[in-house]
């Protein structure tokens, strides 16, 4: 059996070229993309300073070496932000990258570890990629202007950038000074419908429901909006809605006090808290769920939304998160500011007053996700990967 011919001519087939990735967390949503793209260089391993396990399905797919301690750092803790932190990583990576010999590096972001491939590449002659994963308030860093010099930089000596959004790659080339030749979009932190278990795998405990079911999945923290969103059932109930229910995975600092809002506005009877549930059992609320709402006030990307639109759901989607590119506005959902509940409480009255709309813009949402897949971000960055062996 021949090996498939490579994207470009005069490079290393992909079965001879290697390849690092250095991540500072190996979360699950990195794992669908990465181990289709270890399909086509299997000489690949994952480098990360902290390793949640493999989702389901990924075993034996990947290579992944966990290399020091994973530790965050808190600067200036803000809630509502990504706050400012100093995530530390290992220089020890460096060793590794020394007996692993890789022709191309993907690293992540402009942590330490891109740093240090960035300052070795002259001397081994790695091709580096940063991976940034979208642009945010929290993480660009806009009014700073050492961070800002130094990461311009970094995009100087880099090869290429690859970013899963259109304002990530807004980000590279207007405010670092990216070339637009050297900026690749492909959402590359993209689920895999065979990751999730099916509800017939997960015992739920039952819970009475009034339909329709909104979805919150996400952590009970400020920054994620879920004030916003109960603010929006409150309005809901003074124009005398109240057959629905919200359901709420995750917890977080900000439960009690949201608890007692509900309390407090009459909402308990349709406001459910579920709490933290395990990544393998998250399909089931998904799937007898039938609008996901995320209220995020600042996600650089957020994957649940994507897991949502996979599963068939209309979103809900605040203009703060990364993947509110991926919601057509009146065709699989709608997009709103994160700070105007009255327009969150119209919308959410949409699916009210037009259950139809369920079936319809979820079956929207599954046609847009047909276009990013795991398959389909592995060739790309396949093909960046090739780019610049080219250099």
């Amino acid at each position: 059996m021949t090996s498939k011919p490579s994207f470009y001519p005069n490079v290393p087939t992909s079965k001879k070229i290697c390849v690092a990735w250095l991540l500072p967390v190996a979360w699950f949503y990195w794992q669908p993309a990465l181990s289709e793209f270890a399909q086509l260089f299997p000489k690949t391993t994952v480098f990360t300073g902290l390793f949640p396990g493999f989702a389901k399905g990924i075993e034996g797919k990947l290579q992944v070496e966990v290399v020091g301690k994973f530790r965050v750092i808190e600067i200036n803790k803000d809630d509502s932000s990504y706050g400012d932190n100093f995530t530390y990583l290992s220089p020890r990576i460096i060793n590794h990258l020394f007996s692993l010999k890789p022709q191309v590096i993907f690293a992540s972001s402009f942590g330490v570890w891109t740093i240090l491939a960035l300052l070795f590449k002259p001397l081994f002659w790695w091709r580096v990629i940063i991976a940034y994963e979208g642009s945010s308030p929290g993480v660009d860093y806009r009014n700073s202007a050492l961070r800002l010099l130094i990461r311009r930089l970094m995009i100087w000596i880099s090869d290429a950038c690859v970013t899963n959004s259109h304002a990530g790659s807004d980000y590279l080339i207007e405010i670092l000074k990216a070339k637009k030749d050297r900026v690749f979009v492909q959402p590359y932190e993209i689920p895999d419908e065979r990751t999730l278990p099916s509800s017939s795998e997960v015992q739920e405990t039952p819970v009475t429901r009034k339909r329709p079911v909104f979805l919150f999945v996400g952590h009970v923290i400020p920054r994620k909006g879920l004030p916003l969103l109960l603010e929006a059932c409150a309005i809901l109930q003074t124009r005398g809605y109240e057959s629905y229910t919200l359901q709420v995975v995750g917890d977080g600092s900000q439960q009690q006090e949201l608890e007692s809002f509900c309390k407090e506005h009459h909402l308990s009877d349709r406001v459910q808290w579920l709490g933290r549930i395990p990544f393998d059992q998250i399909r089931t609320y998904f799937d007898h769920a039938d609008v996901f709402v995320f209220p995020t006030l600042e996600d650089t990307w957020g994957v649940v939304t994507l897991e949502a639109m996979l599963l068939g759901k209309p979103i809900l989607c605040s203009k703060g998160a990364g993947t509110s590119e991926l919601v057509v506005d009146g065709e699989n959902g709608y997009v709103f500011t994160p700070d105007d509940p009255d327009k969150l409480a119209d919308l959410m009255q949409k699916f009210l007053d037009e259950p139809n709309l369920i079936s319809a813009m979820g079956d929207r949402s599954k046609q847009i996700m047909s276009q990013y897949t795991p398959t389909a971000a592995a060739q790309c960055l396949a093909k960046i990967t090739e780019l610049v062996m080219l250099k």
